[in-house]
């Protein structure tokens, strides 16, 4: 076949640990990026505008130390937790917590259970900008199955959090905020707001 051009789906087409997927799977992974890339990083940043809506305290903080930035990102993703859960396959037979699971059985990961989770986050339903452990959340996944595209969401993040805390600027929730209903992209279908400087 052709060689390998230097992008990430040339490589996972030529990849060896893509070879043993049929066309549905790859094309699974594929919608995978395209999502990853797009809905839950937009829903993110739609979460750091409504967290700190709810939360006016935190806000303040935030505002008043731009270098709470980077875990602030963490925290935001790790409170929003764009995608909802993930599915996958076990490998082998195991048990966990006294649950047989058998070889070949689907699993469904709760990432946004993981990340409520409070005997890891204290008071996990709150958004918290300097929370010690943000950085714990399970919100990309974990190991091998970690999202490929993880840091650029983190930059892109903030880059956004970066730019309008240099231009001291404040996002305002105006209205009812609508949920998208679905079970696994956890976002926003509409946020109405306002800027303005603080």
């Amino acid at each position: 076949g052709k060689e390998p051009t230097p992008d990430l789906i040339s490589m996972m087409i030529h990849s060896d640990a893509m070879a043993h997927m049929d066309q549905m799977e790859f094309l699974g992974n594929l919608i995978l990026l395209i999502v990853g890339g797009n809905d839950t990083t937009r829903n993110s940043m739609s979460a750091y505008a409504l967290g700190l809506d709810m939360f006016p305290d935190e806000r303040a903080k935030l505002e008043a130390d731009p270098g709470l930035i980077h875990n602030a990102v963490q925290e935001i993703i790790r409170w929003q937790t764009p995608l909802a859960h993930m599915r996958r396959t076990a490998t082998q037979d195991t048990e966990l917590e006294g649950q047989k699971i058998r070889e070949g059985d689907k699993l469904a990961l709760w990432y946004v259970s993981a990340n409520r989770d409070e005997s890891v986050f204290t008071n996990a339903d709150k958004l918290i900008v300097d929370r010690e452990n943000a950085r714990r959340h399970l919100a990309f996944g974990h190991g091998i199955h970690r999202c490929v595209g993880a840091r650029l969401a983190e930059l892109q993040i903030g880059i956004l959090l970066e730019e309008m805390a240099k231009r001291r600027l404040r996002v305002n929730v105006t209205g009812a905020v609508e949920r998208v209903a679905a079970c696994f992209v956890h976002g926003y279908k509409k946020m109405p707001v306002e800027l303005s400087h603080y």
